[in-house]
């Protein structure tokens, strides 16, 4: 190879972004071996061609990948190397969740208060809940409250709320046992998830709050740890209190209406609402309404709403019915079961100028 196509290690070392000893050693484990070696000096080249190959490198490192899988990603086609990829992240965020679960369990053992019982509540319940409510919690920067959920523990009832400012999906449960406490608390969704996934074939799932978190203890299991957010969840109850009179009232099948949504085009979907019942409406010109049969008592009206709010809302309703209950056209609709009413869901519409 001509010399003028050839870099020394230093010049390559700016061009990868790796250091010249991090050259040496990927050099000597056969990763990225220099182009030529002056016999005389010893000095190492490398050519223009290498440099994606280290730049690859470089950031399966910063990945904290090991040199094995290094070579193998290095070594496979497009689709090989996105299957080692992917095996590799969910190795990390495994070992990421199985230390901060370690890391409760130091916590609760270097002196910490004992946990106060909260409640008793049955463990496939509760995932299931945990699941439908989750869907309304969103990952916003500056806000981290709203990516979590709501725990609230009355006398009577515990109550899951979530919400992303657009939705929101509130769900209320019976305790197996009497709460013997009052207590709430905004408990990270992502490792509340893992811990309930856990507690699905559970009869019992016992929550015990300690200062910086909340217990899931199940009997024979191990027991799962879910930090509290920092910072005040949003006062979804003062919304709830100042929702205006109902004007409208809709049942609908609930697999009608999402087979609806599914067919239309566009981000923004309209329902209109009227004596002959609910009609699918498409932000798209020229693309036909789909007509639904429903139940329908009080005023006409049409609504807008984006499909990524409205879909979502209506898929985690219980039971084969949904009942809506809408205030005009500007105003939030709720969504909830026809025959359960212990999740209720808002969502939140559009403008119709926004739907042009």
């Amino acid at each position: 190879m001509p010399n003028d196509e050839l870099m020394p290690i230093g010049a390559f070392a700016q061009r990868s972004r790796l250091t010249s000893s991090a050259l040496r050693f990927y050099a000597d484990s056969g990763l990225l071996p220099p182009a030529e070696v002056d016999p005389v000096s010893g000095y190492r080249y490398y050519s223009t061609d290498q440099v994606a190959r280290a730049s690859t490198l470089r950031q399966l490192r910063e990945l904290a990948m090991p040199l094995v899988a290094v070579e193998a990603v290095l070594g496979s086609g497009a689709d090989e190397a996105s299957r080692l990829l992917d095996e590799h992240v969910a190795k990390v965020v495994g070992d990421v969740a199985a230390v901060q679960q370690k890391a409760a369990v130091i916590k609760s053992v270097l002196g910490t208060a004992p946990g106060l019982p909260v409640a008793a509540v049955k463990g496939p319940v509760l995932a299931d809940a945990v699941e439908q409510v989750l869907t309304a919690a969103a990952h916003e920067p500056g806000m981290p409250t709203v990516g979590g959920l709501r725990i609230e523990v009355g006398h009577e009832a515990v109550t899951l709320t979530a919400t992303d400012r657009y939705r929101l999906a509130t769900r209320t449960l019976v305790p197996a046992e009497p709460p013997s406490h009052t207590w709430a608390g905004t408990v990270d969704g992502d490792e509340l998830r893992s811990a309930v996934a856990a507690s699905r074939r559970s009869p019992l799932v016992r929550l015990e709050a300690v200062s910086n978190g909340i217990w899931f203890r199940v009997a024979g299991r191990e027991d799962r740890h879910c930090r509290l957010l920092p910072g005040e969840y949003p006062d979804y109850r003062l919304m709830l209190a100042s929702l205006g009179e109902v004007s409208t009232r809709a049942t609908v099948s609930k697999d009608l209406l999402l087979r609806a949504l599914e067919g239309h085009p566009g981000e923004r979907t309209g329902l209109h609402v009227a004596d002959d019942g609910v009609s699918v409406v498409s932000a798209v010109d020229g693309h036909p309404d789909i007509p639904l049969p429903a139940t329908v008592a009080g005023q006409a009206l049409q609504i807008w709403f984006d499909l990524t709010t409205l879909y979502p809302a209506v898929s985690t309703a219980i039971g084969p019915d949904v009942l809506l209950d809408l205030r005009g056209h500007d105003q939030p609709v709720t969504i909830r079961s026809a025959d359960r009413g212990d999740l209720t869901t808002l969502a939140m519409p559009v403008k119709p100028d926004h739907c042009a």
